[in-house]
């Protein structure tokens, strides 16, 4: 690393601090964050591999913690290989409810400092910080205090990237990862970019690096003194224009103010094929819940429910409805999925995966006032919020609708009835 640049990690640091002018995108990426989330409530796992994912045959890691990473575990690996990558590690179930209010009090975080806050997930956004300085100091020192409040106020780390580009911001948070910070100058940047692999520009994947890579091109900066001409031929105009610019780390983007959620959405893969339509039912209703859940915590409301039903062969197909109001109880989003299920010709046919979205969202706050169905002036909508004080107090699962709780003398947890609450 050179003397331009400078990487911080917890503790004393040699050398003169990074230059950070002109340098006021940070991009902040928290570090493992479903399993930081996790390991708040299991602190005798730290230090010790953790996946968080599900467990079944089928299930995918969602996350893994750096130590399970040493074994070659990833996100979106089937969980089968990963057991056999790291079999000693601890595997976790989602718990979706946790994460999203962890997100929110970090974003509340961020926007306390800046407005200018461009959300890309749960766990990571661009903030332009340009307007703060004068209140708060040098972009570096803002860095520093959020990797110093989000530890203290959630008992995470995150690792921050600080520079001229969002494109540069971000290389920077995962090249000093985890649990630290990098500032890249604005006169280091070529510096910063040309040694590293093509596969790091964004827009590159694995069929256009294995283009390069026959082109003879290995590192950024060996596809930097290619003629843009030479790579419009080769890429095709857009993205040969594309790479060369950002080759020469010239990224014009701004940070976005909050791009609002277009939906939000759950799905399950079972163990096995399912074609029992109350065990189908059933898990329509875990979905809803979550959705709802999700919704209620993001302040969001939608007026669109679709259904995504996966058969045995893979053939996958959705349906929708839209609804005369926005909603976001959980009542509405399932009975509205079990009627587009019904309808869906699939109800004896084998399911592989099924899945519940809401879609057309809206604030909630501003959304007219949706009785659920069937419900009176006081009812379903209280009885949901409750739920989610007690959920966020004691965590999920703490109280659920009856029709997902296993009986002790029912191996399977059917509930004898249709699901619907």
């Amino acid at each position: 690393m050179s003397r331009k640049q400078q990487l911080h990690r917890p503790g004393p640091q040699p050398g003169p601090p990074a230059d950070d002018t002109g340098c006021a995108i940070l991009h902040v990426d928290m570090d493992a964050f479903f399993v930081g989330v996790e390991l708040l409530d299991r602190p005798e796992l730290r230090g010790r591999p953790v996946i968080v994912g599900g467990a079944g045959t089928r299930g995918v890691v969602s996350a893994a913690s750096y130590e399970a990473r040493e074994y070659g575990v990833h996100s979106a690996m089937p969980m089968t290989r990963a057991r056999r990558l790291c079999p000693h590690a601890v595997v976790l179930p989602v718990s979706h409810g946790k994460y999203s209010r962890v997100s929110a009090s970090v974003f509340e975080l961020f926007r306390s400092i800046t407005p200018l806050v461009e959300p890309l997930s749960l766990d990571e956004a661009f903030l332009d910080v340009a307007g703060a300085v004068r209140r708060l100091g040098r972009p570096a020192e803002i860095a520093r205090s959020i990797r110093a409040q989000v530890r203290a106020q959630q008992g995470i780390t995150c690792s921050v990237g600080v520079a001229s580009t969002k494109f540069v911001a971000k290389l920077a948070s995962t090249r000093c990862k985890p649990d630290g910070l990098l500032v890249v100058p604005a006169d280091g940047v070529v510096e910063f970019l040309h040694p590293l692999p093509v596969a790091s520009l964004w827009g590159v994947g694995e069929r256009t690096e294995q283009a390069l890579t026959r082109l003879g091109l290995r590192t950024v900066g060996q596809l930097a003194q290619v003629p843009v001409t030479t790579l419009q031929r080769e890429l095709g105009n857009a993205l040969g224009a594309h790479l060369h610019e950002l080759a020469w780390g010239r990224d014009p983007r701004d940070v976005v103010a909050h791009t609002p959620d277009k939906s939000i959405g759950a799905e399950e893969t079972f163990e096995t094929d399912v074609d029992d339509p109350e065990v189908i039912r059933r898990e329509l209703l875990r979905l809803a819940e979550r959705v709802g859940e999700r919704l209620r915590a993001g302040g969001h409301a939608g007026r669109t429910v679709s259904v995504k039903l996966r058969m045995a062969n893979f053939k996958t197909i959705t349906r929708a409805r839209t609804l005369t109001e926005p909603t976001d109880l959980a009542r509405v989003i399932y009975i509205t999925a079990c009627e587009l299920y019904e309808g869906s010709g699939l109800e004896r046919v084998r399911l592989r995966l099924v899945g519940v979205r809401v879609e057309n969202l809206s604030p909630a706050g501003e959304a007219p006032r949706q009785l659920a169905l069937d419900e009176p002036e006081s009812g379903w909508r209280e009885a949901e919020r409750a739920m989610d004080q007690v959920a966020h107090r004691f965590g999920r699962g703490a109280v659920r609708p009856a029709a997902l709780v296993r009986r002790a003398d029912d191996g399977d947890g059917r509930d004898g009835g249709d699901g619907r609450r």
